[in-house]
């Protein structure tokens, strides 16, 4: 007979998780289609994006029921006959495609990525370490002038940020990194992040008219709101801002309409059109789905350079167990909590590992 397994859905639309996602019960075929693998999750990725896409914001006029989550760790558990030796049953995968939060998967194996094991350590370097890899290098052009650059990383604690600020300093610049807690600003500094700016403590705007008065060169940005605004007005000449994200209005949906982006009330100073000609400056989309043809190539410089010990892949250690956990896991990241990567155990055979000190 064939196996049940459990998925979470989106039943409505909506960015409290709780109330629009359910667990259903779902079938792995007995017939396996020709390329096809069943993959068993261990451990699925949590990201601030995922309420926006149960907020219908990723695929306009999507209706529920659809299913969830980006990222998923596991293993291959069958195979169909033809599926060639890289993906055979006991390999381990990671996939980041609609539909994560599951027990199991189904798919083509093209779809999943063969990596090196199935330990927690590896999720970061998915959709957070490709984030940071891609948008500094493709849209941020780091160093393009061969240049020493100062770079400042918004949320440097989350966990995209904690890779920006690592691949930045790996690539001698000079790091600002912006976060909420003492924790967080101390695992920053032993990360290398040259100066920490806690936002409860200090403002940024402040920070950098008085100690960057020549403009920040690059900033890594996924927080929107009033870190956005003292960003682009403190870009140096030829400077790039890349939007990553702008977590402080995905809750309340507020980011993205125009009307309450900090940019129009621009209290004094240059309009951004006068800003952006005056230095040059310029401000720069980023989406990882417009990247795909260079996945494979930065996560094999990712996963390399973690293996020779030159970056950290961080996991906060919060243990959340079961998909009836991921919106209680969402809670903890929009309560500002998580210090890395935050994941969810699918597989509780699976004994957490503490993770790495930092």
């Amino acid at each position: 007979s064939s196996m049940r397994y459990r998925k979470l859905q989106c039943v409505k639309l909506g960015t409290n998780y709780r109330e629009v996602t359910r667990v259903v019960e779902d079938r792995v075929p007995e017939q396996l289609k020709s390329g096809y693998v069943v993959v068993k999750a261990s451990y699925v990725g949590i990201n601030a994006s995922d309420i926006n896409f149960t907020n219908g914001k990723y695929q306009p006029g999507v209706q529920p029921p659809f299913d969830v989550g980006f990222e998923l760790l596991g293993r291959v558990v069958r195979a169909s006959d033809d599926v060639p030796a890289t993906h055979q049953v006991g390999q381990a995968v990671a996939m980041t495609s609609y539909g994560a939060f599951a027990e199991y998967r189904v798919c083509h194996y093209k779809h999943t990525i063969p990596v090196p094991s199935d330990d927690p350590e590896v999720l970061p370097l998915l959709v957070s370490g490709l984030t940071a890899s891609l948008a500094l290098e493709q849209v941020g052009e780091l160093n393009r002038h061969k240049k020493k650059e100062v770079v400042l990383v918004t949320a440097a604690a989350g966990g995209t940020g904690v890779f920006a600020v690592q691949l930045a300093k790996l690539a001698g610049n000079h790091v600002i990194g912006t976060c909420s807690t003492p924790e967080k600003a101390a695992m920053l500094r032993r990360l290398g992040c040259d100066r920490v700016v806690n936002y409860k403590k200090e403002d940024l705007k402040t920070v950098l008219k008085r100690e960057y008065k020549r403009g920040v060169d690059v900033v890594y940005e996924s927080v929107g709101g009033k870190m956005y605004d003292a960003a682009w007005k403190n870009l140096a000449v030829g400077g790039r801002l890349i939007v990553i994200g702008f977590v402080s209005g995905y809750q309340d949906s507020s980011g993205w309409s125009a009307a309450s982006s900090s940019s129009n009330n621009n209290q004094g100073g240059l309009s951004m059109p006068a800003r952006l000609l005056a230095t040059g400056s310029s401000i720069r989309g980023f989406f990882l789905n417009h990247y795909t043809h260079l996945w494979k190539k930065h996560l094999a410089r990712l996963t390399k350079l973690v293996q020779q010990g030159k970056l950290v892949s961080v996991v906060d250690p919060a243990d959340f167990v079961g998909l009836e956990q991921i919106p209680a896991a969402l809670d903890y990241m929009y309560a500002g909590k998580n210090r890395g990567k935050l994941v969810v155990r699918i597989d509780t055979k699976l004994r957490r590992r503490i993770a790495s000190k930092l």
